[in-house]
C-alpha cells in the first residue's frame, strides 16, 4: 500500500484525487489551508475506505508552510508513517483580474502557490523517490498553458515545461513525472474565481471523476503529458499548430 500526498486536497480535483486513491487502497497525506475541512474529509475517507489519512494544514503561499510539506515529502518513513510514493501538486487558483492595474499581491501569491511550491515540493519528492528507486510526481497544469491567458496561463505553462524537463531528468531512475492538462472541469474552481460558467457550451465541460481517473491511469503508464478527453487533445494540437498571433487573438482565460 503506497502513500500519496495531495495538495489542494479539500475541494475540486484534489478531493477527487483523494477519494480515488483511497479507493485504490493508498494511504493519504492531505494538504490544504482549511484544517477543519481537511479533518472532515479525512474522517469521511477513513470511515469509507479504511486507509490511513494524515492531515497537514498548510498555506502554500507561505514559505515556512511549504517547507513543512517538503519535509514530509523528503521523509523516508518511520514507525508511524510511510514514505510518499506519489506527489500530486494540485493546489492552485485563478486570479480573475487583469495584470495591469490588478493587485500585485494576488499575483505574487498565485506565483508562490502554482510555481514556487510546485518546484520546492517536486524537489523534495524527487530526492526521496530516486533514492528509493520508485515513485511518481503528478503536477496539475491546464490546457490554458497553451494559450495567452494572462498570468494563470503563464504559471501553468511553467508547470507543463518544468514537468517535461523533470521527466527527462528522471528517466531511468524508477521515478516518473506527469503533467495533467485538463480543460474546463466541473469543480469549485470556477465558482471561487467568479467565472461565469454559463458562457461555455456543455460540450466544453469535463467531469472531475473522469479527469482524475485518466490522470492516474497515465501516471501508472508513465505518460508525461496527460490530456483527458479527445476534444481537448484535439484542441491542444490545434493550439500548438496555430500561429501565436492567432492564439493571442482568441482571447484571454482568467
Amino acid at each position: 500500500m503506497a502513500t500519496a500526498l495531495i495538495t489542494g486536497a479539500s475541494a475540486g480535483l484534489g478531493l477527487e484525487f483523494a477519494w480515488q486513491l483511497a479507493t485504490a487502497r493508498h494511504d493519504l497525506v492531505l494538504v490544504a489551508r482549511d484544517e477543519a475541512r481537511l479533518e472532515e474529509v479525512a474522517g469521511q475517507i477513513r470511515a469509507a475506505a479504511g486507509v490511513r489519512v494524515q492531515v497537514l494544514p498548510a498555506d502554500l503561499s507561505v514559505p515556512d508552510d511549504v517547507a513543512r510539506v517538503a519535509e514530509r515529502l523528503a521523509s523516508t518513513g518511520g514507525p508511524d508513517e510511510r514514505p510518499v510514493g506519489l506527489l500530486v501538486n494540485n493546489a492552485g487558483f485563478a486570479t480573475h483580474q487583469h495584470f495591469v492595474g490588478g493587485d500585485l499581491d494576488v499575483e505574487l501569491r498565485a506565483l508562490d502557490v502554482m510555481v514556487r511550491a510546485v518546484m520546492v515540493l517536486s524537489h523534495a519528492a524527487a530526492g526521496q523517490m530516486t533514492a528509493r528507486g520508485r515513485g511518481a510526481i503528478l503536477n496539475v497544469a491546464s490546457v490554458a498553458a497553451l494559450t495567452a491567458g494572462g498570468t494563470y496561463a503563464a504559471a501553468k505553462a511553467w508547470v507543463r515545461s518544468f514537468t517535461e524537463g523533470l521527466a527527462v531528468e528522471l528517466h531511468g531512475t524508477g521515478v516518473t513525472a506527469t503533467v495533467l492538462c485538463p480543460g474546463f472541469t466541473h469543480t469549485e474552481f470556477h465558482d471561487r474565481a467568479g467565472i461565469d460558467k454559463s458562457t461555455l457550451p456543455d460540450v466544453a465541460w469535463l467531469d472531475a471523476d473522469r479527469v482524475v481517473a485518466a490522470a492516474l491511469a497515465d501516471v501508472r503508464r508513465g505518460v508525461v503529458i496527460s490530456t483527458p478527453s479527445v476534444r481537448y487533445r484535439v484542441a491542444s494540437a490545434a493550439l500548438r499548430a496555430m500561429p501565436r498571433s492567432a492564439v493571442r487573438a482568441i482571447g484571454k482565460y482568467r
